[in-house]
C-alpha cells in the first residue's frame, strides 16, 4: 500500500498520468458512498477482491489524506469544466474537518450474517465457464448440487470441466483423490428443469439476455419450491425485471460471481426492489460458508465493481486520444501503482465489446456525459478488434 502512495505523490510523468486516472475514480467511490448504495468496507472489498487491487479507494483516500485528494480534484475541476471532477461534498467535508472514512463511518459493525433459511441442496441453471466454475464452488464447500443443462452433452461438459478443475488441484497438493471423489459425489446434472424442484436456491448462470432470462424465471417460479431462493448472476441486467416474472419477487436476488468462480473471492449481492432481508441476510452468509467475500447493493446499473471500474477504462482511453500519454506510457504508469494490469491490457482481456456495453449502459443510467464511451474504444467494436479473443484490441496479440 505504502508504494502505491509514493507512487502516487511522485513528481514525474507517470505519477501524473496515474493521478489524472485515479482522482477522479476515488470521487466516483466517494459519491457512491455518499448516496448510500454500500457502505464504506463493501466499496473497498469490492475493488480489493473483484479487480485485485492493493487497497480499496475510501482506504486510499484515507491514506492519501481527502484534503490532498480533493485539491486535486478541484484542480481538475478548474481546468476540464467536468462536473464529474468537482469533488463531492463529503471530501470538502473531510478536508476541512480533517476526518477521515474510517473515523467517520459507523456503519459497517453488523454481525456476522446468518442463514435464514436453511440450505442443504443448489442448482444451478447453465453449463457455461461461469456455471461450471458455481458448481464446483458450491460441492466443494460440502452442498449437494443439482445442474441443468440444455443437452447430455453440455451436462457431461460440466462434469468433465470439474474434474479437470479438480485433477488440477491433486497435482498442486492443494486436493487428494478422497477429496475429488466427495466433490464428484455431490453432482447431480440433468436436462430437464423440474431437476431443481427440490433445490433450496436456484442459481441462473445462462445467456445475458433479458427475455431468456425473464422466460426461465417463469419456469422456475412454477417449478422451484414454496420458499427456494431465486438468483440471477446478471452482471448488467434488471434484478427487479427477473423478479417481476415470478409470484415470489421477495424471493429473487442477484449473485454476481466473478471470473473465474472457483478463483475470485467476490460475489455482489445485489437486491432488488422487493427482496427479503431475510433472503439477502442467507445469500451472504450462504457466500461466506464457501469461502467468497460478499458484498451488498442496491439494483442499478453496474452494482459497485463495473460502475467503478469502467468509466477509469474509458477515462484511460480518452487520457490516450488527447495525445496524455502512449498506450504502453498509460499501462506502465497504472501498473506502477500496483494494479495488477494496465487499463488497455484489461479492456483486451475484458472485451471491447462487452467494455463498449457496460459503458453505454451506464450512462444510459446516470446520465454523465464525460461517461459517454470514447470513439475510438466504438471505432475499436465497429473494426472487429475486440482484444485477446480476436488477436486484436488496443495491443495486438
Amino acid at each position: 500500500m505504502q508504494e502505491t502512495i509514493d507512487r502516487l505523490a511522485a513528481s514525474d510523468r507517470g505519477a501524473a498520468i496515474a493521478r489524472t486516472l485515479l482522482l477522479p475514480y476515488l470521487n466516483h467511490a466517494a459519491t457512491m458512498y455518499e448516496s448510500g448504495y454500500a457502505t464504506r468496507d463493501d466499496i473497498d472489498a469490492s475493488m480489493r477482491f473483484g479487480c485485485g487491487y492493493p487497497i480499496g479507494p475510501l482506504a486510499l483516500i484515507d491514506a492519501l489524506g481527502a484534503h490532498l485528494v480533493a485539491s486535486g480534484l478541484e484542480k481538475m475541476y478548474a481546468e476540464s469544466g467536468d462536473d464529474l471532477h468537482q469533488p463531492v461534498s463529503i471530501l470538502t467535508t473531510m478536508a476541512n474537518d480533517s476526518t477521515t472514512f474510517a473515523e467517520a463511518v459507523g456503519d459497517d459493525d453488523a454481525g456476522a450474517p446468518q442463514l435464514r433459511h436453511e440450505i442443504g441442496t443448489v442448482g444451478v441453471v447453465g453449463t457455461g465457464t461461469m456455471a461450471s466454475g458455481i458448481v464446483e464452488v458450491f460441492a466443494k464447500a460440502g452442498y449437494d448440487v443439482v445442474y441443468v443443462g440444455r443437452g447430455d452433452d453440455k451436462v457431461r461438459a460440466v462434469h468433465d470441466r470439474i474434474t479437470k478443475s479438480l485433477d488440477k488441484a491433486i497435482s498442486r497438493g492443494k486436493l487428494d483423490e478422497d477429496g475429488k471423489s466427495s466433490v464428484l459425489a455431490r453432482l447431480s446434472g440433468s436436462t430437464t428443469q423440474e431437476a431443481l424442484a427440490g433445490a433450496d436456491i436456484i442459481v441462473e448462470a445462462i445467456a445475458e439476455d433479458l427475455d431468456i432470462k425473464l422466460e426461465l424465471f417463469r419456469n422456475l417460479d412454477r417449478i422451484a419450491k414454496p420458499g427456494a431462493i431465486l438468483a440471477t448472476t446478471t452482471s448488467s441486467l434488471s434484478i427487479t425485471d427477473c423478479a417481476a416474472a415470478t409470484g415470489r419477487p421477495q424471493d429473487v436476488i442477484g449473485m454476481h460471481f466473478f471470473n473465474p468462480a472457483p478463483v475470485m473471492k467476490l460475489v455482489e449481492v445485489v437486491s432488488a426492489d422487493e427482496t427479503s432481508v431475510e433472503v439477502a441476510e442467507t445469500v451472504r452468509a450462504l457466500c461466506l460458508s464457501t469461502g467468497k467475500h460478499p458484498v451488498s447493493c442496491g439494483d442499478r446499473a453496474g452494482f459497485i465493481v463495473n460502475a467503478l471500474l469502467f468509466p477509469y477504462l474509458n477515462d484511460a482511453i480518452t487520457l490516450h486520444e488527447n495525445d496524455g500519454g502512449t498506450l504502453q506510457e498509460i499501462d506502465d504508469a497504472m501498473k506502477e501503482t500496483k494494479l495488477p494490469m494496465g487499463p488497455f491490457e484489461l479492456l483486451d482481456v475484458v472485451g471491447n465489446d462487452v467494455s463498449l456495453a457496460i459503458q453505454q449502459s451506464l450512462v444510459a443510467a446516470f446520465g454523465h456525459a464525460g461517461w459517454d464511451p470514447a470513439p475510438s474504444l466504438a471505432a475499436m467494436v465497429a473494426d472487429g478488434k475486440l482484444g485477446r479473443k480476436t488477436g486484436a484490441g488496443f495491443h495486438t496479440y
